[in-house]
């Protein structure tokens, strides 16, 4: 499976698209003025303390106050604040913590009022980022993330991902990094660092310890509200954690992105900067990637999955909703059962991609088609797990229950991707809205597909705005020739003015108008279509 990672630079932020196969399976947006993004490590002070939620609220700069609750202080928080303390009132102190004497950790079931007051300045990093009408909310447990290790102050602790299941290869990795790393450092294997010799992951400790000094000398002088410690921007995130054999190409736009993530690579990875390539065509960069396209596809409330069927996503304030429907796949299967099984199947694997490409966290609820064999309820719920495994983001799957609904609940730390899929309507001036216009020759040829192959049409007129029969019968090979090609069948084109751009009409060799019902309802996607 090849990756590729497409940033295109605008001037509000970057666009960044991660293909697998072509296919787009991640998209994120970073504005250039965030300034609140996980990972980030700020001197926040304590403005309110609330004992009925046993939590506190701290102000790091954002509009609204950031969300600590004792059990993210961490067993060690009297030792950070007592280090905080040090590092702005001593001239001599180190960022190392081999002298640093702990002290007494809390009670696991203790109350926040003991621990913070009013006033207090503190460490904490953000976990996760503003939603909605919520400000962050914040950890005291700090970790310092790099490509094959976390680096976790505090603490001594060296612990490997379950990820990593060779038994000799867990001991192996503890106890090399057992010997290299400083004391009072704890440390998390990640599960990239199976099978990396001693120089590489030693490298990446020594760069995680050198950004945790470079922000001890920030803290020194650092006044409330400060960014301590800066995590990556989403690019180079994105980097650190995917990059290994498998990426082949890496295209940025920007000239000063590309010079960063140059310097990047090079550092943790050079025998990778061959594939970073910087992209000058005169084509917009998502649209030579055909990434526009198959953005205004994914994100409508209908979409529709490969080989039939269509999911129709509702986000309500409790948790998303996900309904599975068969479209005009029914025709194709020899049985209800197994009609069933191979949509739930298509269906299982653009869920999780739908999950990682809306970046959709909190609840979800998949209405699956109805199927009574437990062992294909089986099938499809091993299917989503197999494909959560490629998610970065940590996820809980559920059996499918006897009313055919599945339970994921998804890791959320910064908001959902939201792409508005509607368009102002082209024929009527902006006074209703339509399913993306760039989807109508996508539209016409599953109709067209379906009514030829399906229901064995001999013959088919299709009445066009003027705008798509100059598509379909431009050139010596045009698209209609092709048709013809595919299918030995003749199709008529006939240019009709009174349709909107997106509106088709198909009249069969009685000069009868098929009627077509779409797939979903308004929203967006390609749609499928069965004849009535």
């Amino acid at each position: 499976m090849s990756n590729e990672l497409i940033i295109n630079s605008t001037q509000d932020g970057e666009r960044i698209a991660l293909l697998q196969d072509k296919r787009l399976v991640e998209y994120h947006y970073e504005k250039k003025d965030t300034n609140y993004i996980v990972g980030d490590i700020f001197l926040g002070t304590v403005k309110k303390v609330m004992p009925g939620l046993n939590a506190a609220f701290i102000d790091i700069g954002y509009q609204k106050d950031a969300f600590l609750h004792y059990h993210d202080l961490g067993a060690n928080i009297r030792t950070l604040n007592k280090f905080v303390k040090v590092a702005q009132t001593q001239k001599n102190a180190s960022p190392k913590l081999n002298q640093l004497k702990f002290e007494p950790e809390i009670d696991k079931l203790g109350k926040v009022a003991d621990v913070l007051k009013k006033g207090q300045q503190l460490l904490v990093q953000i976990v996760k980022e503003p939603i909605s009408t919520k400000g962050p909310r914040l950890s005291c447990e700090l970790s310092l993330a790099g490509r094959y290790l976390v680096l976790v102050p505090f603490s001594n602790t060296v612990s490997v991902s379950k990820k990593i299941v060779s038994k000799e290869e867990r001991t192996r990795l503890k106890r090399l990094i057992t010997s290299i790393k400083p004391e009072n450092f704890g440390v998390i294997i990640r599960t990239v660092a199976e099978g990396r010799d001693v120089a590489e992951l030693d490298r990446d400790l020594r760069n995680m310890l050198t950004n945790w000094e470079e922000g001890f000398k920030t803290l020194k002088t650092a006044k409330p509200s400060d960014k301590v410690i800066g995590e990556l921007g989403r690019s180079s995130s994105i980097l650190r954690d995917l990059l290994n054999e498998s990426f082949d190409n890496i295209v940025v736009d920007d000239v000063q992105l590309y010079e960063e993530i140059k310097t990047y690579i090079g550092s943790i990875a050079p025998d990778k900067l061959s594939i970073l390539k910087h992209y000058t065509g005169k084509t917009k960069t998502f649209e030579h990637f055909h990434i526009e396209k198959q953005l205004k596809a994914a994100f409508g409330k209908t979409v529709t999955i490969p080989g039939g069927g269509y999911l129709v996503i509702e986000h309500t304030e409790a948790l998303h909703v996900v309904d599975v429907n068969s479209g005009n796949k029914s025709n194709t299967e020899t049985d209800q059962e197994g009609t069933a099984l191979h949509v739930n199947m298509m269906a299982a694997k653009e869920v999780a991609r739908q999950l990682r490409l809306r970046d959709i966290g909190g609840i979800i609820v998949i209405d699956f088609i109805d199927m009574k064999s437990v062992e294909n309820r089986q099938k499809v719920y091993e299917v989503v797990k197999e494909e959560l495994k490629r998610d970065r983001s940590k996820s809980t799957v559920l059996p499918i229950s006897k009313f055919g609904l599945m339970q994921i609940t998804r890791q959320r730390v910064r908001p959902e991707q939201n792409i508005i899929t509607g368009e102002v309507c082209p024929t009527c001036n902006g006074t209703g809205k339509i399913t993306a216009s760039i989807l109508v020759t996508d539209e016409i040829e599953a109709a067209i597909d379906d009514l030829l192959t399906s229901h064995n049409h001999k013959s088919l007129t299709l009445y066009v705005h003027p705008f798509v029969y100059t598509y379909y019968t431009k050139g010596i090979y045009s698209k209609q020739m092709q048709w013809f090609f595919k299918y030995f069948k003749w199709i008529s084109l006939v240019k009709d003015t009174s349709l909107g751009l997106t509106e088709f009409t198909v009249i069969d060799a009685r000069g009868e108008e098929i009627e077509l019902r779409a797939a979903f309802a308004e929203g967006t996607g390609v749609q499928n279509t069965e004849v009535e």
